[in-house]
């Protein structure tokens, strides 16, 4: 984190594009036939410090929740619909849930917000979870088959497409399984071509690879070896049909080869390299460590220059920003997370990437796969009431929005005192 008032004037194009993300699972609530769920009432304690429950309870409040976008200026929102809902027993569709959707969707378009659609965020049937889900090939027919079943009765709907949300960064004993999504992407992204013409991507995890010391031979060796298995396999695929990975024989995979339109990013922070240690996993600097809730969490550091380094690898295609997010408890922290990831995603366009729109995660405080502590959202959400709060950092996005940039008379006036690290500090 920097001297924010410090930042020079940020501009965008007026075409620019303006929203938020979530994700089905993660604000719905009660998705009791996904996979997910079960994990969690078996796992409390354990991986899950809580059950998802009823989340934001979205599946409910959707129409209040297109109001809120609508009021605090959004452009853009990215969704996902869950398969679980639409295929809750195998061969078996709930009609009420698919209209449920469609009058999400139908709302979505009339307020002349761009819709972002995933097809697979995380959460899958349980039904499909038993067969093996993706970890078997020939389970693939079943996913293909939810596309085109569900694809044609909502692309009137959809602006952009994301196949699958963040498969990528899944470990080297994964590689079948990262094998597997590829070829779901593919075919997916084929599918849906059938149907419709707005933009298919699925959504890459990319967080920068970073040596734990820079100048040391192997932890860059290694460096570049978990950047591989985690970004450049998929962007090489992509571009080449080749699917690479390490320890596994080439796969030529001709469905994948150009089979993306957008490079959808969600970008946040850096991972540590050690080649000392066996899971390759370094600390991150002490100085960098900012505790902003009262837990340890992966997103304790802020790293806008990240996304310089990042999109600089992709300039073959338009970019959108899908997920960026600062979890705090501490709101102002988040006004400066975003001045901060604004200026270096201007800066990346200077550098000649092509990206055209920017998606905050999150736009309400949301269920964080493992518990409600971390707080994305732009939106405070009151989990016994479900009572939702718009938070000083909605009122400085949608300036921005309105804006297309921000300048530091704009930072003031959000930002009137920096916020300091008191309540989490501990002692090592």
């Amino acid at each position: 984190m920097h001297d924010v008032f410090s930042l020079p004037p940020v501009r965008f194009p007026a075409d620019f594009l303006w929203g938020s993300s979530t994700a089905g699972h993660q604000i719905e609530g009660d998705n009791v036939n996904s996979q997910r769920w079960k994990a969690e009432l078996e796992n409390v304690g354990n991986w899950f410090e809580s059950p998802s429950g009823k989340a934001c309870n979205h599946w409910e409040l959707y129409r209040e929740d297109v109001e809120l976008l609508k009021q605090l200026g959004h452009q853009a929102y990215r969704l996902s619909v869950e398969w679980s809902r639409i295929e809750p027993q195998e061969g078996k569709y709930d009609e009420q849930a698919l209209a449920k959707y469609l009058d999400l969707l139908g709302l979505l378009k009339a307020a002349g917000i761009k819709v972002f659609l995933t097809l697979h965020h995380a959460t899958h049937p349980q039904w499909f979870e038993e067969k093996g889900g993706f970890k078997e090939r020939e389970n693939l027919q079943y996913f293909e088959r939810h596309i085109n079943y569900l694809v044609p009765k909502i692309a009137a709907y959809v602006d952009f497409w994301n196949v699958i949300n963040e498969f990528n960064l899944n470990g080297i004993e994964w590689n079948e399984l990262k094998a597997n999504m590829v070829l779901a992407h593919a075919r997916g992204y084929h599918i849906i071509k059938q149907y419709s013409q707005a933009p298919v991507s699925t959504a890459h995890a990319f967080t920068h690879m970073y040596p734990m010391r820079l100048h040391d031979k192997f932890d860059n060796i290694m460096r570049d070896f978990k950047d591989w298995y985690s970004h450049e396999f998929f962007f090489h695929v992509i571009r080449t049909g080749e699917l690479i990975l390490p320890f596994r024989e080439m796969e030529i995979m001709p469905e994948a080869k150009g089979a993306i339109d957008y490079w959808s990013i969600n970008c946040y922070t850096r991972n540590m390299v050690n080649s000392r240690a066996a899971n390759l996993k370094g600390e991150r600097y002490r100085h960098a460590k900012m505790r902003m809730i009262d837990q340890d969490f992966y997103l304790e550091e802020f790293y806008a220059e990240g996304m310089i380094a990042n999109l600089e690898r992709l300039k073959d295609y338009p970019v959108y920003i899908t997920e960026n997010g600062c979890s705090c408890d501490d709101d102002r922290f988040r006004v400066v997370w975003i001045a901060e990831y604004l200026c270096a995603l201007r800066e990346a366009m200077d550098r000649g990437v092509d990206v055209r729109g920017y998606l905050y995660w999150s736009t309400m405080d949301n269920y964080e796969w493992s518990s409600f502590k971390p707080r994305f959202g732009m939106v405070d959400v009151d989990f016994e009431t479900f009572k939702r709060t718009p938070k000083p950092s909605s009122a400085f996005f949608k300036e921005i929005i309105e804006r297309d940039g921000f300048d530091r008379e704009l930072v003031k006036k959000y930002l009137p005192d920096f916020p300091v690290l008191k309540t989490y500090c501990k002692d090592e």
